[in-house]
């Protein structure tokens, strides 16, 4: 049977994303290779939140490992299984806790990257409130009930009543083609009101998603995600260690304490219908002076197992879940597969043989030695970098160019962020 060509969008932004040193967006399952007893040990949790429970985990590996990537593909995943997912990196403006708009922000980016399984780019709030007011219409017409009766029924769980009137203003909007109305209510499910006066002049609503609201909201926009008919929230936090760069002590432990709330509501069965991803590198989870270790109540929870490391194996069940390295071999088919896509999907177009896979990896081992598959990001920009000057010249041979192909070994970034209090709106970068 023919093999499947690949789209040119999807080739392009496969390649484009790989090269720049980004995870790309569309097309990741072309080149998913490796870390399988990981992604069971994520599909348990995210069939735990479609149950109705909640899952937590922290995906630790080091700069350039995959984490990202990986993120990407349990986040496909989740939307296939009809969950709703939002993503989000942190940074300086963006905060679990904060007191200064920082945790708004990031509530605010997570529902701008709000994604359905028919709207896996985000943007997809307005079609999930949509589909919940669909639901909501379905059930007043067979009940002979008025609509807004059913939206706040439906939403009648803890600090609903707010949130039900915002679904019953866009519903109103809809209605009377009130197209300001509708984006007022979409501007407050985004938590992009800075004040309460301006919700209550725009919209008759006395609050607003705040910095202090941050989690609850995550909470209730999973219950609302549900009563709309998917079957959970997915929250998918990436970049962590920004907390761990954060120069004020009391900064940093505020958000840690936000990260223990999250992680004992996960474990103890409090949140329903929610899973939170963490990613983060090594030094954020273990270092004891400024990582969640040095927050004991988080290290007696994040340790690993002992009985799992005496035994040489590993525990997919921990709230710590470290990525393994690829292995040679798997690295070695995800060249294959960057191959295949580069081609388009034909394999008649190969612009090198198997031959040169396996050179090439060589020449990875002898310059950088087994960093080229424990954080292979820079191996696969510069194997990517190397099809582009064979396509473009197709008289040099793939042989002189992998002799003179220069890898770096992926290292962290040196900023590091300073704030010397927790009221602090402007960050000052160090170099």
């Amino acid at each position: 049977m023919a093999a499947k060509k690949i789209r040119s969008k999807e080739r392009d932004a496969i390649i484009q994303s790989l090269k720049s040193g980004v995870t790309p967006k569309v097309g990741i399952q072309h080149i998913q290779v490796g870390r399988g007893n990981e992604l069971k040990a994520l599909i348990k949790d995210i069939d735990r939140v479609t149950e109705g429970g909640s899952a937590f985990r922290l995906i630790i590996g080091e700069y350039g490992s995959g984490k990202t990537f990986f993120l990407s593909v349990v986040r496909a995943i989740a939307l296939e299984r009809k969950l709703v997912t939002v993503n989000a990196d942190l940074s300086p403006d963006r905060r679990i806790h904060a007191s200064s708009g920082q945790a708004r922000n990031l509530y605010s980016e997570l529902m701008r990257n709000m994604s359905t399984r028919n709207k896996p780019d985000g943007n997809a709030l307005t079609s999930v409130v949509e589909k919940f007011i669909t639901e909501a219409r379905k059930e007043a017409d067979n009940t002979s009930k008025e609509i807004t009766t059913v939206i706040h029924e439906r939403l009648a769980f803890v600090g609903g009543y707010d949130f039900a009137k915002v679904i019953e203003a866009y519903w109103t909007g809809h209605e009377t083609d009130n197209e300001q109305l509708k984006n007022n209510a979409v501007k407050w499910l985004r938590a992009e009101y800075a004040t309460k006066t301006d919700a209550r002049k725009d919209l008759g609503i006395r609050s607003i998603i705040s910095d202090a609201s941050f989690y609850d909201s995550l909470k209730l926009m999973s219950l609302f995600v549900r009563q709309a008919g998917y079957e959970g929230l997915l929250v998918n936090l990436d970049e962590m260690v920004n907390l761990y760069k954060l120069n004020s002590t009391q900064a940093r432990l505020s958000n840690y304490e936000q990260i223990l709330r999250i992680l004992n509501d996960c474990l103890q069965g409090s949140a329903e219908y929610l899973g939170f991803l963490l990613g983060g590198t090594p030094e954020f989870l273990l270092d004891p002076r400024k990582g969640l270790y040095s927050y004991e109540a988080l290290q007696s929870r994040l340790a690993g197992n002992t009985f799992a490391k005496q035994a040489g194996v590993i525990d997919y069940s921990s709230p710590a879940l470290h990525l393994a390295s690829l292995t040679p071999e798997e690295l070695f088919i995800l060249l294959k597969n960057l191959r295949h896509v580069f081609a388009s999907g034909d394999e008649s177009l190969y612009l090198v043989p198997d031959e040169s896979l396996k050179a090439f990896l060589v020449h990875c081992s002898k310059t950088i030695g087994d960093a080229y598959f424990r954080t292979p990001r820079n191996t696969i920009k510069a194997f990517l970098d190397m099809l582009a000057v064979i396509d473009q010249n197709p008289s040099i041979s793939w042989d002189s160019l992998i002799k003179n192909v220069d890898i770096a070994e992926e290292k962290p970034s040196d900023v590091e962020l300073e704030i010397e209090s927790e009221d602090d709106e402007l960050a000052d970068f160090k170099l």
